[in-house]
């Protein structure tokens, strides 16, 4: 289950339609709307910089909240859009979707590591490259990881990979991405591939070619 999920404060909006929208926005807010769960809409309106923030932070689309609203319950929403001026592309109106614990969803999930200093392969020299340090997860809202785990300590030889099926997901949870993706790899250290690069130059560079076969073969006449 997830550890935290994070606030979204919002104030619910009185009246509805382009006046009322005009009026929040004139405040320095946003106007919005909360709908699903089988309960009617809910007018909101959020500060302004509040949503500027948590759009810069990314993801916001695919990030489950936990909505706080004066006066109504706490609910699990997930935007659905956020329209934006044409001009300016600024966020003009936001839609939530209420979530039931049994709704599917499309959430990132970060990715932590455990297990380097027991890992075979990093204590040969190998280092850890991180291709994807977080992954779009279908989850269910009522069962969402806090985070996937990758354990090193049993991967043996420097060059291995570590793909998206070699991770324990939990019960019910698949990637969006449709094939065997990689998650991490162990490589050899910098100086090493430097090694092996000069190596196989030397041994290009002691490969005759057709023109110094023909040359040796006629000064030999």
């Amino acid at each position: 289950m997830a550890g935290e999920i994070p606030d979204l404060h919002a104030q619910e909006r009185t009246g509805t339609g382009k006046g009322a929208a005009r009026a929040a926005r004139r405040a320095f807010m946003v106007p919005g709307i909360v709908f699903g769960g089988d309960v009617d809409p809910l007018p909101i309106q959020i500060p302004y910089n509040v949503l500027i923030k948590k759009l810069k932070d990314g993801r916001f689309k695919s990030t489950l909240f936990n909505l706080k609203v004066d006066g109504h319950e706490d609910v699990r929403v997930i935007c659905r859009d956020v329209q934006r001026d044409i001009v300016q592309d600024l966020p003009t109106h936001l839609d939530l979707m209420r979530l039931r614990r049994s709704t599917k969803i499309n959430l990132f999930i970060p990715v932590e590591f455990i297990g380097e200093d027991e890992c075979p392969a990093l204590t040969k020299g190998g280092v850890l490259t991180v291709v994807r340090n977080e992954v779009e997860l279908i989850v269910t809202a009522g069962d969402i990881p806090e985070k996937l785990v990758v354990d090193l300590s049993g991967i043996e030889d420097i060059g291995e990979t570590i793909t998206i099926s070699s991770i324990d997901l939990p019960s019910g949870a698949k990637p969006t991405i449709d094939r065997d993706f990689v998650i991490a790899n162990i490589a050899a250290p910098s100086a090493l591939k430097s090694d092996e690069d000069e190596e196989d130059d030397a041994d290009a560079d002691e490969v005759p070619t057709v023109g110094d076969e023909e040359e040796a073969e006629g000064g030999e006449e």
